[in-house]
């Protein structure tokens, strides 16, 4: 009766002798393969004979002057060439993912459509090997989430979790477009009798201050009615509407300083138009966040446009930022707490 045949080593083959036969195939020089593989000759040595022992095959012809491979070598080297061009491509690939993680932002919609995605472009230029990923949510996404570096959010100072930076403060202003102004007399509170309203329907508590209800009674005659209302969901609809001469907005000015600065909308009542609010805007930073280059390069242009922002919003703005900074410094004592978008 025969003896079954002897089966040879089953654990996997090195991929560092693989690189090692791979070179010297490639060059049929041993020692041009050692040295771009920064290895000793020897060394490239050893692991061609540990790959031949594995294989049960000689895979090289060595001669004086010469190597050749042999018919087992040319077979293993179809093979093995391909699979480390792959395999590199592969970890260059995710070297290059890793590399470009993106900075993860959360912010409520509003804020992303008018104040920060307008912006974006002008970083995106700047710095082409960073990229970003907004997510624009009203609900404010748990601390313990690690997809997230940091938030943009819209809260009272007491309410921002300690270690935020206050961005700006908030200034409620009328605001129309052109030809809506052309059209109909503008001049005074008292005209918006003629004007149709757009209000933001927001059951929240910082809309106590985003009302028209609010400002008519700050600023308008008593018991003016407006022409009519149109209710809608959120900031960035008001503002459309207003954009396309649809009735007068009541807008947080820090969102529309792009579109008044073009001319697209203009304030009738100028500042004596304004009103201040005790809420803010905050650059919140996650806990678990993973700090890098990108990130920090990000947050110094987010606070450097927050800065510019704060100039647009000039003394207006400046005791509700007092304000939220003198109270800022008191709420970091307690304990974080959820902030509302």
């Amino acid at each position: 009766m025969s003896e079954p045949p002897r089966i040879g080593p089953q654990r996997p083959l090195a991929v560092g002798a693989l690189r090692a036969f791979e070179g010297v195939a490639r060059h049929l020089n041993f020692r041009v393969a050692a040295e771009q593989l920064h290895l000793t000759q020897p060394a490239v040595s050893r692991q061609i004979k540990t790959l031949e022992d594995e294989l049960g095959a000689v895979l090289f012809v060595r001669g004086t002057r010469k190597v050749e491979l042999t018919g087992a070598g040319t077979l293993l080297l179809q093979v093995v060439s391909p699979f480390l061009d792959q395999l590199d491509a592969t970890v260059r690939q995710l070297r290059s993912r890793e590399r470009r993680a993106p900075v993860a932002v959360t912010t409520f919609p509003s804020f992303a459509s008018l104040w920060l995605l307008p912006r974006l472009a002008a970083f995106q230029q700047a710095q082409p090997d960073i990229d970003i990923r907004i997510s624009a949510a009203d609900a404010m996404a748990g601390f313990d989430d690690p997809e997230i570096d940091l938030a943009l959010r819209y809260c009272l100072p007491k309410d921002a979790p300690a270690g935020s930076t206050l961005m700006f403060g908030e200034v409620m202003t009328p605001v129309a477009s052109p030809a809506l102004v052309a059209r109909e007399r503008l001049q005074t509170p008292a005209d918006l009798a003629r004007h149709t309203l757009l209000e933001e329907d927001d059951q929240r508590p910082s809309a106590a201050y985003l009302t028209w209800h609010h400002w008519l009674r700050e600023k308008a005659p008593p018991r003016l009615a407006p022409r009519g209302w149109m209710y809608l969901n959120y900031t960035y609809q008001q503002i459309q509407a207003a954009l396309a001469g649809q009735g007068v907005a009541l807008a947080r000015l820090a969102l529309v300083s792009e579109p008044l600065a073009r001319g697209d909308l203009v304030e009738p009542f100028g500042a004596a138009g304004r009103l201040t609010s005790p809420y803010a805007y905050w650059l919140v930073r996650w806990p678990a966040r993973r700090e890098r280059a990108p990130l920090a390069s990000f947050e110094r242009w987010l606070l450097h446009e927050a800065e510019s922002t704060r100039e647009e919003l000039g003394a207006i703005a400046a005791p509700a930022a007092s304000a939220a900074s003198a109270a800022s410094a008191a709420a970091h004592a307690a304990p974080p707490a959820r902030v509302a978008g």
